[in-house]
């Protein structure tokens, strides 16, 4: 198997890697071993210090980075510099907040003194994605790191390049030799990987099956996972919310990085009292983007990573169409080369077809009019995945609700769903456990030791 590096805006082959032998692999994990018995001797207060560097090294390197991604992908490069700057931004809080958060934490147990310390692990493997090929490995090993545990990337097979550079980026930023290391590894490498004492968990971003296929493997070496899944997340408007922001967002939450995200608003549920009108604006706005190459400053949707991407969403919207509902805009290939898809707004999406119940990884948007709040929330949970939802509305009642009711990792209201690295990120159901960023992703990947001592 070949790790293939193929630019989505022309399909051309880019460059190829082999994946590892068995012996290469071997030597990955011992200096693995080697480098976390060194590294987790390092006091918190220095183990940040590279992540300073790395946020410098970052910035410094942006539009260099920005067209690796966007080459390799497709991203488009003003979304490409925008996804640098956030890892910059995550490196440079957890540089900041780690030591206090990672101190030992002192319990009033009288006469004894009890305390709980968090010791790091060993080499957490990092298995990640294409889709935000920088920020999903930076947001994991920033706090991965800095609790002083090691890092196996496995990425995906379609950004080699990107692991190679993010390997080059860890060690100029001072990461000791070992601490970081891109592994071209096959997927039936990985329970070899998990049999190895020196990895003790594992993370994983990417689909449900893959996820499943980790935590089982994980599981029955008793080892940790945190997995971020799918998600189909609902974009909740009722009649009270200002409807100019909520379509704007809408637009930009449903076809950020061309529709290729976890976290973007897929199911448009709209009060019936307001539903003409959304429409009407969501299509016009969706119908004046600008698509096109993604090195090209002005696009605002490049395509899709991978042909065999593109053609999954393509009969996604066919059978969706047959199964009832309506075509407002988009919906065809266009006739160019690259694996495009136009912007495409259902409408009228009846439940049971794939944009009600599937997650549609490109610039597709589904319309569902919706008589309450209630059968709003209904719906919005009406499907296996959880990770996080988007309300509007003026009324603080029920907006409430929402946050009470709907089954998500996160609910934002009269705001678009976001990653930060200053909160927990994650979800329930089949979007996954376990939490990336905030406080929680540095609690995620150690041994919470409880130390009590007696008086003498």
């Amino acid at each position: 198997m070949a790790f293939e590096s193929i630019d989505p805006a022309t399909g051309q082959r880019l460059a190829s890697f082999p994946a590892l032998t068995r012996e290469q692999i071997r030597a990955a994990l011992d200096l693995a071993r080697d480098a976390f018995a060194e590294w987790r001797l390092v006091p918190p207060e220095r183990r940040v210090e590279p992540l300073r560097r790395l946020a410098e090294t970052l910035l410094r390197g942006k539009q260099a980075f920005a067209r690796l991604m966007s080459r390799e992908m497709g991203k488009p490069l003003a979304a490409a510099e925008a996804e640098v700057a956030k890892c910059a931004w995550v490196a440079r809080h957890y540089a900041d907040t780690a030591p206090a958060a990672l101190a030992p934490e002192v319990l009033d147990v009288g006469p004894a003194r009890c305390r709980v310390e968090r010791h790091p692990l060993g080499a957490v493997l990092a298995v990640m994605p294409w889709n935000f090929p920088f920020w999903q490995v930076i947001r994991c090993a920033a706090p991965t790191l800095a609790a002083g545990n090691v890092i196996l990337l496995k990425h995906a097979p379609n950004v080699p390049q990107c692991g190679i550079a993010l390997e080059g980026l860890f060690a100029r930023a001072g990461f000791p030799r070992g601490v970081f290391q891109n592994m071209f590894a096959r997927v039936g490498d990985v329970p070899a990987i998990l049999d190895d004492p020196i990895v003790q968990a594992a993370s994983l971003t990417g689909s449900v099956g893959a996820g499943a296929a980790l935590a089982g493997e994980a599981g029955r070496r008793v080892k940790r996972t945190v997995l971020e899944l799918g998600g189909s997340d609902p974009f909740i408007v009722l009649s009270g919310a200002d409807l100019d922001q909520a379509v704007s967002t809408g637009v930009a939450a449903r076809m950020m990085n061309s529709g290729q995200s976890c976290i973007a608003a897929k199911r448009f549920l709209i009060h019936q009292d307001i539903a003409s009108e959304f429409e009407a604006r969501f299509v016009e706005q969706v119908r004046a983007l600008c698509v096109g190459g993604p090195l090209d400053p002005a696009t605002e949707v490049g395509p899709l990573a991978r042909r065999d991407i593109r053609d999954l969403v393509a009969e996604q919207v066919r059978e969706s169409v047959q199964a009832g509902a309506r075509l407002a805009t988009g919906g065809r290939i266009p006739d160019r080369t690259g694996w495009y898809y136009e912007p495409t707004v259902l409408a009228d999406v009846p439940g049971g077809c794939p944009a009600a119940e599937e997650e549609i990884f490109g610039p597709v948007a589904s319309l569902r009019c919706v008589e309450s709040l209630e059968e709003a929330i209904e719906v919005a949970n009406g499907t296996e995945f959880g990770l996080s939802a988007s309300v509007w509305t003026n009324d603080p009642e029920e907006a409430a609700l929402a946050v009470r009711d709907i089954e998500a990792g996160g609910v934002f209201v009269n705001a678009m769903s976001a990653s930060d690295p200053r909160v927990p990120f994650g979800g329930i159901k089949k979007s996954g456990y376990g939490r990336e960023l905030g406080a929680e992703a540095l609690r995620e990947f150690v041994n919470l030791k409880t130390v009590w001592t007696n008086p003498s």
